[in-house]
């Protein structure tokens, strides 16, 4: 796995768009003869996921799997009955679910399964480039140590490209409902052990945690050379996405939507081209927006903001991001122009190395 600690922040570079796409103009459909609708609908682009839980891609057959290994007694009498408890009403609702599931996650070979698994599916979905969050204190609070589960998740990550090349970065998520003295805490003892992480981020409950709670822990992980992600304007208020970029320095924003409520936002966005990782699915299955129809990506596009497409915790949200591509695609009629930017836009909003954002944006060009 590409460890990306002594990086310097790249610049983010105007988005190249595939030659065949480049003539279209957004929003409009390729002739049938260039793109027939049937292979439009199945073609798979070469992406970069940007936005992705690692816990949230415990697929229900794996917790079981992994529940029977460990001698854990789950609270459920079997698939069907874990299925039916993945209607969520918000966010919260949500949460519940997806710490109890990290119950079963006791060695460092369960969290090498749950992550090979995810990058094995991640492959037949177009991800070229995943760049995957962990949350740390959700396990040290199951008396899990910190050597355990990262080391797990980077065991399989560090054969990520031979096994299903896929480039990796590893993304220290810490929980914004927690004490900033805890994540600071958790920060030390992450960096004392030389962790392979490239990133932080911010995520767990929105509402109520802005930003600005975590100051110093952007400010400390800044110093220590990692590059800095934060949810914000998924839940919670526009002003969040405000906050993250001033207070927390953040080079991207997780989710974001709710930028299209703050008209000044939006300008700011589209001029300092800010990536925000939307997650369609997600915010339908939380109840953001009522229905994908109701999503705002396509406004987003024709604003000109700097979005891609990602699956969030696609075990619990419906989809991976082939089939977030696929149900935008049914829901908006989705243009070849418009997937194209969304795949090229993942690609320069990752933080991975120059050369490899070329490999990448080369064979989206080739497809």
């Amino acid at each position: 796995m590409d460890n990306y600690r002594d990086t310097a922040a790249d610049p983010l570079p105007e988005t190249e768009l595939p030659e065949a796409a480049a003539s279209e103009a957004p929003g409009t459909e390729a002739s049938e003869a260039e793109a027939p609708e049937a292979e439009a609908a199945v073609r798979i682009l070469p992406v970069a996921e940007l936005h992705l839980h690692i816990e949230g891609t415990l697929q229900p057959e794996l917790i079981f799997e992994l529940a029977e290994r460990n001698g854990i007694t789950l609270p459920y009498s079997g698939l069907d009955e874990l299925r039916g408890l993945y209607e969520f009403t918000d966010l919260q609702s949500f949460l519940d679910l997806y710490y109890a599931n990290m119950a079963v996650l006791q060695t460092e070979q369960d969290f090498a399964d749950m992550t090979r698994a995810y990058l094995a599916r991640a492959a037949a979905a177009g991800v070229r480039h995943a760049e995957i969050m962990m949350d740390p204190q959700a396990h040290l609070s199951r008396g899990v140590s910190l050597e355990t589960c990262v080391n797990g998740v980077a065991s399989a990550l560090a054969t990520s490209v031979k096994d299903f090349g896929i480039s990796t970065m590893l993304i220290a998520a810490f929980l914004r409902d927690l004490s900033e003295e805890s994540a600071l805490e958790v920060l030390d003892g992450l960096l004392a052990m030389n962790a392979p992480i490239g990133a932080i981020g911010l995520d767990s409950a929105e509402v109520g945690n802005p930003p600005s709670k975590f100051e110093r822990l952007f400010a400390k992980a800044r110093q220590a050379g990692l590059r800095l992600t934060a949810h914000a304007g998924e839940e919670g208020p526009a002003s969040y996405i405000i906050e993250a970029l001033d207070v927390l320095g953040v080079e991207r924003i997780d989710h974001g939507i709710r930028c299209m409520e703050d008209p000044d936002l939006v300008e700011r966005l589209v001029a300092d081209r800010i990536p925000l990782t939307v997650c369609p699915l997600s915010n339908v299955r939380l109840r953001v927006v009522d229905t994908l129809a109701d999503h705002p990506l396509p406004a987003m596009l024709a604003a000109g903001l700097n979005v891609s497409v990602n699956s969030d915790d696609p075990a619990y949200f419906g989809g991976y991001v082939d089939d977030n591509f696929a149900q935008l695609g049914a829901a908006f009629g989705l243009s070849e122009f418009d997937r194209a930017r969304l795949a090229a836009n993942s690609i320069h909003s990752s933080f991975a190395s120059d050369e490899r954002k070329a490999e990448l944006v080369d064979e989206l060009n080739r497809g």
